[in-house]
């Protein structure tokens, strides 16, 4: 008859895929309740009934989980593709991230006159602080984004990630203060959305960025940084400093549109299965749409006051929500595919005494 201790940490171990809990369960409960054993029958007794898994187990087990259903090699399948599909969509918004920060050190280099055969920038896209945020931390935010991406792409994930986290908190206090003092008017769910969604959600999802996740590939990554740069960020400049900028979208419109151009290169291949690397685009493609179409629904409270802003940024979600439909059967058919074998070992994980 099992015990209650036993009971608590196979109720911890669920947090676990199930494959990987059919494979190593039993050891890793052995291995757990071996570690409490003293020799001592009466002790060993009490400690079966009133001793609990200790957080550093239970942190560990979930740290475990998250490798896992996030998957790197040999894993099935299913996770191996959704661990790939997080890695590229944090790639991606990490790169939306980085794109902006060289935007406003270009913009603030510019308004300084650092470009001596380049005439004055207008006022118009002269970058400017948030309310209370002193400058040079605008400025080491916008670095700190594309040191980010940079590491993250050449795989030092973890500092990749202490860079992206501390880069978020000025964006948080600016919140913070905003709610403070009342600079927010009306429901606006904007600037929360933005934080939320483009700041804080790449930084936990780097957390698919494990040893056993294959290596990204860097130079298409690296060179999407300048490429990115000039092809959507030069045009939008230009645009702005023509004075002529009211027609353009809203940076959460302009996600969706990019998204949207994104799913529509993608369709070919998605609509003819063209193998493993389309699947994964196609998932890839799918989280940045929801994360996009989010994103859209929760910004359109900043134009409660205007509704012919309200029905432009409804038809830019609805155009999103057309075109990923495209892509979404090829990435539920990456995630239906047959498995790969489910007991191959996954290096690092797949002996419990090494956790």
């Amino acid at each position: 008859m099992s015990s209650d201790l036993e009971q608590r940490y196979r109720r911890v171990l669920r947090l676990l895929p199930g494959y990987y809990r059919d494979k190593w369960e039993q050891d890793m409960v052995a291995a757990f309740l071996d570690s409490w054993l003293t020799g001592d029958p009466e002790a060993d007794e009490y400690i079966a009934k009133a001793a609990v898994p200790s957080w550093a187990e239970i942190a560990s087990v979930a740290s475990l989980s998250i490798r896992l259903y996030l998957g790197g090699a040999g894993t099935p399948r299913r996770y191996f593709a959704w661990g790939q599909a997080v890695r590229r969509t944090v790639l991606a918004v990490t790169l939306v991230q980085a794109v902006r920060g060289l935007d406003v050190l270009v913009r603030t280099a510019w308004s300084r006159h650092l470009f001596g055969w380049i005439p004055a920038p207008p006022a118009s896209i002269v970058p400017s602080d948030p309310v209370g945020l002193m400058p040079a931390v605008w400025y080491l935010v916008a670095y700190a984004w594309i040191a980010g991406f940079v590491l993250l792409v050449l795989g030092h994930d973890r500092t990749a990630q202490v860079i992206a986290a501390l880069a978020i908190v000025p964006d948080l206090v600016w919140l913070l203060r905003g709610e403070f003092i009342g600079a927010f008017q009306g429901p606006s769910l904007g600037p929360w959305a933005f934080w939320v969604l483009l700041n804080l959600a790449p930084v936990l999802g780097m957390a698919a960025f494990h040893r056993d996740a294959p290596p990204t590939a860097r130079w298409p990554w690296l060179l999407a940084l300048p490429a990115g740069y000039l092809v959507v960020a030069v045009p939008l400049l230009a645009v702005q400093s023509s004075g002529k900028s009211a027609w353009l979208p809203d940076f959460s419109g302009l996600y969706c549109i990019l998204v949207s151009l994104a799913c529509l290169a993608q369709a070919p291949r998605a609509l003819s299965r063209g193998g493993v690397g389309s699947g994964f685009w196609s998932l890839t493609l799918t989280l940045l749409a929801v994360d996009a179409g989010a994103y859209r629904l929760l910004s359109v409270t900043d134009y409660l006051h205007d509704p012919h802003l309200i029905d432009v940024s409804l038809v830019e979600l609805l155009i999103l929500a057309a075109v990923v439909t495209l892509v979404v059967p090829d990435a539920a058919h990456t995630q239906t595919a047959l498995a790969r074998n489910t007991t191959a070992s996954v290096p690092g994980v797949n002996k419990p005494s090494e956790r």
